[in-house]
């Protein structure tokens, strides 16, 4: 049997789809992959094979780190847009807007009146390594984020829309001793915020509406936040059981059938070494040798802070606390400047 296969390679995680004629899905995983695309990829296609066996598929890549895989794998390529709407088109008809969230890219898909879409630009705040980054903050993961959220009373204004804003939003109120519950629950309504403000920009965001993408699918507190934000009824809310693989899922919704392969042939590829193409400038080095390098390091030496014994020490000491939006340091240091201890 021939099946299609939807593979998107999103900035965070690979996410594989396996379909048969009749659009039913057959295989389907998500899985970070931590900057290793080759590695994560090779893993779900091997999974996929055994699940479906040694068939032959029709291939097909998007997302943001899609086009390297499409070029070394000889497979189409297909705009991640095009994938999302094929797939809600498909099997959720009745959407009128789609709401998206992946790792550090936010959507708003409008279907009503035609195909419009609205997308965050150069930043990642308010997206996925957005609530990860928060979540280091208050010493959990994205599920423990979650977990908290769930027990919350009250939400505080914290900006999403950089991760630094939000830090120095969030550090004082962990100084004032704010509870993880309630900080959890305003990062989401935070990141909520930002992608109505930010992507909508005025546009209404009503009738039937999707909550697609590995945090709204992972996290159901976040996606609450936008159902109480949005005002939404049970009637109008859109949430498909595989709505973190849409993009894979609208990947095999549009293969090609002149692209045809089975899955050993497909997994040879990774046998050879692969170099994915990456675009970009390079600055030149900061040291052009190591003389320059150790002419530096003795330079600043120069500048070192004088250090004391706190035990023998007597006098008067000044102590100094530095709060930052992460951390907070204390220096103790004596009357002659000496560091007695930090």
């Amino acid at each position: 049997m021939d099946y299609s296969l939807g593979i998107d390679i999103g900035s965070t995680t690979v996410k594989v789809a396996v379909i048969d004629s009749g659009h039913n899905i057959l295989f389907s995983d998500y899985k970070r992959h931590y900057a290793n695309i080759k590695e994560t990829l090779q893993e779900l296609l091997t999974e996929a094979r055994k699940q479906v066996g040694n068939e032959t598929v029709h291939p097909t890549v998007t997302g943001s780190g899609g086009m390297a895989i499409s070029e070394y794998l000889h497979i189409p390529f297909c705009q991640e847009v095009v994938c999302v709407s094929h797939a809600l088109q498909d099997y959720e008809p009745k959407t009128d807007v789609a709401i998206e969230l992946g790792g550090e890219d936010a959507k708003i898909i409008y279907f009503t009146n035609g195909i419009e879409q609205r997308m965050n630009g150069v930043c990642a705040g308010g997206t996925g390594s957005f609530i990860d980054q928060m979540a280091s903050l208050l010493q959990t993961d994205a599920s423990g984020l979650n977990e908290y959220a769930k027990g919350y009373d009250t939400i505080y204004p914290i900006a999403a829309r950089c991760g630094v804003f939000a830090k120095t939003d969030i550090q004082p109120l962990i100084n004032e001793g704010a509870t993880k519950e309630n900080l959890a629950a305003s990062i989401f309504q935070a990141v909520v915020n930002q992608t109505i403000s930010g992507l909508a920009c005025g546009k209404p965001i009503k009738g039937h509406v999707a909550f697609l993408g590995g945090p709204l699918h992972f996290m159901p507190e976040l996606k609450n936040a936008f159902i109480r934000t949005l005002h939404l009824d049970a009637e109008h809310i859109i949430d498909p059981p595989h709505s973190h693989l849409f993009a894979a899922v609208g990947a095999a919704l549009n293969s090609k059938q002149y692209c045809a392969m089975d899955f050993d042939e497909l997994l040879g590829y990774f046998e050879s070494e692969m170099h994915l193409a990456v675009e970009g400038e390079r600055l030149e080095p900061l040291f052009k040798d190591q003389a320059e390098y150790d002419a530096f390091i003795q330079e600043h030496n120069r500048f070192n802070v004088k250090k004391g014994d706190l035990a023998s020490y007597k006098g008067k000491c000044y102590l100094g606390i530095d709060a930052g939006s992460t951390t907070t340091k204390l220096a103790l240091v004596g009357e002659d400047g000496s560091l007695l201890w930090r």
